[in-house]
């Protein structure tokens, strides 16, 4: 590869990561405000809370939405059109008189937004051969977990030095200069298709085979259920390490940074473990870690241990695990499908975002004012996927031994 083609390359995976992006980011940079809106709207830090819970419910069904918008319109319309909403959505949030207003518009933001995180999945099935897409995605979660490492800093800084509403102006720039980078950047990576039906039935049915796959069903439930631990985190964090703990709003920025670090470099190692091992048998370790470190997290909750520097430390090293799972999952779900991608990408991005949102609300509902909640959910989701993963293996070998017999069994007929 020539340096100009090394150049392209780098601009390509630099603007999707961005695209990637814009949901963690709109979601870290405002946790450290959650007193300051709560005192700003004359309401509580738990009803600011429902405003996560509104971005994550947003952003869940908006990639279905979007899926099939891929599909008929190319890769870049739709993109204009959702970071558009996205960034008017911005602006009512950066005027809300009231939470109720925040709520309504963080929805609408997450609606807006989540077509990045649709079409950069896409995009990596359009322009990259199967085989890259683990490395592809390892790469692209660099770009997206600097985004927890300087977001929840910079928006602890804003909020205490200028006033949370200016968060949402930052990210009124933010989007504007993402849009810039498509326009200029961003190859059209698949050409309208006019074709394409957008009735409901024809979506519904185009949905309906993709989740019929077992490779599809297997490691996209696996890596969303997994993944649901870091938002079972997100949803808790601010609470346990502001309220129990009792750090600053500047203080959690550098925790959750710190925290994010670890993330930012499993995924890095991950593409060095992928010369040697096989996404698979990553997936298999990475479940297994997590698994005992969320077992010692729950427990220390239970037993009273907990305490501000071992929950930093055993955060850190279940978050590094989903450096390990997310990339491998994702890769092998999107692998059997070409044509389809951008289906397969809202689906995917629909079943992670709801099961995550669930096991947020769940973090909300089983609030009690210790750590058990958080740690408890997020034990939860690495067991529960690791049991999700061990049964399915069983279905995709039997599903791969089916299709072997019936094909031999043609191949026999054919030749009498």
């Amino acid at each position: 590869m020539n340096k100009q083609s090394k150049q392209k390359q780098f601009y390509l995976i630099l603007i999707l990561g961005l695209l990637t992006a814009i949901g963690p980011l709109s979601i870290d940079m405002y946790l450290p405000a959650f007193p300051s809106i709560a005192k700003g709207l004359n309401t509580s830090v738990s009803t600011v809370m429902l405003s996560l819970s509104s971005f994550f419910v947003g952003i869940s069904f908006g990639q279905l939405l979007y899926g099939p918008l891929l599909e008929r319109f190319g890769r870049k319309t739709p993109l204009y059109f959702g970071l558009t909403l996205y960034a008017i959505s911005s602006l009512a949030c950066a005027t809300a008189m009231s939470v109720e207003t925040l709520i309504i518009f963080r929805f609408l933001q997450a609606l807006g937004g989540c077509v990045g995180m649709v079409a950069s999945r896409a995009m990596v099935r359009d322009l990259f051969e199967v085989k890259d897409n683990a490395k592809v995605f390892s790469t692209l979660m660099l770009v997206v977990a600097v985004s927890p490492i300087i977001a929840p800093t910079l928006g602890g800084y804003i909020s205490a030095n200028f006033g949370w509403r200016y968060i949402f102006w930052i990210l009124i720039i933010v989007i504007g200069l993402i849009i810039a980078g498509i326009y200029w950047l961003l190859p059209e990576s698949k050409k309208p298709d006019p074709n394409y039906s957008l009735k409901p039935k024809s979506i519904l049915s185009g949905f309906a085979v993709i989740i019929k796959n077992p490779q599809f069903g297997v490691y996209t439930f696996t890596g969303a259920v997994a993944y649901a631990g870091l938002y079972a985190y997100i949803s808790g964090s601010p609470y346990v390490f502001m309220e129990v703990f009792k750090v600053t709003e500047q203080h959690y920025g550098w925790i959750f940074a710190i925290v994010a670090a670890g993330l930012i470099g499993a995924s890095q190692l991950n593409s060095l473990f992928l010369k040697k091992y096989k996404s698979e048998q990553i997936i298999k370790w990475a479940l297994t870690f997590q698994g005992v470190i969320g077992v010692l997290l729950v427990s220390t909750s239970i037993f009273g241990f907990s305490e501000l520097y071992s929950t930093i430390v055993l955060v850190f090293l279940f978050l590094c695990c989903q450096g390990f799972l997310f990339p491998n999952a994702s890769a092998l779900s999107m692998a059997p499908f070409g044509h389809n991608a951008g289906n397969a990408s809202a689906l995917m991005g629909f079943i992670q975002m709801s099961v995550g949102a669930l096991m947020s609300a769940m973090v909300s509902v089983l609030h009690n004012e210790s750590t058990l909640p958080m740690t408890g959910v997020m034990a939860f989701c690495t067991l529960s996927a690791s049991l999700i993963y061990s049964m399915g293996k069983k279905v995709i070998v039997k599903a791969a031994s089916v299709a072997l017999v019936e094909e031999e069994e043609v191949e026999m007929i054919n030749t009498l």
